[in-house]
């Protein structure tokens, strides 16, 4: 298993707000606070227009990491695709000089849900191969970042982009940018994306010995090729619903999906990791996935009102994973 600390972080509530009908900054800035204040490594925000709408992630965290000084900042996970690649390299840039060394950018191609092919065609994006323009797009956004430095290229010339004097663009304030994560399953075309053109992988397999296969597969394609077993970092996005009721914590589970993606928790659960009951067997399934190899946990509160659950998750849940880890060091991912 990898030696590299294991880091527990949590989502920021922007699409519970938009369920719930009620946007506003005030109470994330709040939540961001006292997740840093009770120990959480790393704060996440997820993307959506009109399939899962919530407030835009790269503004929410900037503020978010303005209004904090320690934890990390991420997307879990950003669709690059709804933005032109130019704008999206920008606000990245934008946001890592308020963010700095704390942020990370988790991205996804488009959840393959109805919902999100009408999102992308909103915006003008094609659904078809959108694979592989995430590919394009990151390449796209690298070579933006270090067309500033000298011999580097100042133009791109892809399949889906073009792009010239890229040298305009502001420079990011770490060089190159941000370590980029590909949310994605465990297919091996997936693997093999990850471990050659990715930072960290970000699955929410529901199958924890799927998950310590890939994740060694991953290790062995990096080692193939030339980046080291250890180039990628292998993460979690999990959902867990504390309440010592176990039949209460899943009808509270029950109904959280049912708003967030309009199915059921057994649909869901098919692809997607989801634990609840006692914070003692949330911590115990979590650290299943702390053994197969995961190193960076990214959990979401499965609750509409997550305030209750919070303070409890990081008083019995975080000390029980880590204590499965090696110790916490730095904070940056």
């Amino acid at each position: 298993m990898s030696t590299e600390p294991l880091r527990i972080g949590i989502l920021l509530p922007t699409r519970e707000q938009a369920i719930n009908g009620a946007y506003a900054a005030a109470p994330l800035l709040d939540f961001a606070r006292q997740a840093e204040a009770l120990g959480f490594d790393s704060l996440w925000a997820g993307d959506s227009l009109t399939a899962r709408p919530r407030l835009d992630p790269l503004v929410v965290l900037s503020a978010a990491a303005a209004a904090t000084e320690r934890i990390a900042v991420g997307t879990a996970a950003l669709t690059p695709a709804l933005r032109h690649p130019l704008i999206g390299a920008n606000m990245v840039a934008s946001l890592s000089h308020v963010a700095a060394d704390r942020l990370v950018l988790g991205l996804g191609s488009g959840f393959p849900m109805p919902e999100t092919e009408e999102e992308f065609a909103s915006v003008g994006a094609s659904f078809q191969g959108r694979v592989g323009r995430l590919d394009e797009i990151t390449a796209l956004w690298r070579t933006a970042w270090r067309s500033g430095e000298d011999g580097e290229p100042t133009d791109f010339q892809g399949r889906f982009w073009q792009a010239e004097h890229l040298d305009r663009l502001p420079s990011p304030a770490v060089a190159g940018g941000p370590p980029l994560w590909l949310a994605g399953s465990d297919t091996p075309k997936v693997l093999a994306r990850a471990a050659t053109r990715y930072d960290g992988w970000l699955p929410f397999l529901p199958d924890v010995e799927a998950y310590g296969r890939a994740r060694r597969r991953i290790a062995e394609l990096a080692e193939e090729a030339g980046r080291g077993a250890g180039a990628v970092t292998p993460a979690l996005y999990a959902t867990v619903t504390v309440n010592s009721d176990e039949t209460a914590a899943r009808a509270e589970l029950e109904h959280y999906i049912s708003h967030y993606y309009g199915r059921s928790l057994d649909q869901m659960r098919t692809i997607q990791a989801y634990a609840w009951g006692s914070a003692e067997k949330c911590a115990e399934w979590l650290g299943e996935y702390v053994r197969a190899g995961a190193r960076h946990l990214v959990v979401r509160i499965g609750s509409l009102d997550l305030e209750p659950q919070l303070k409890e998750i990081a008083e019995v849940l975080l000390p029980a994973v880590r204590a499965l880890g090696p110790t916490v060091g730095s904070t940056q991912s």
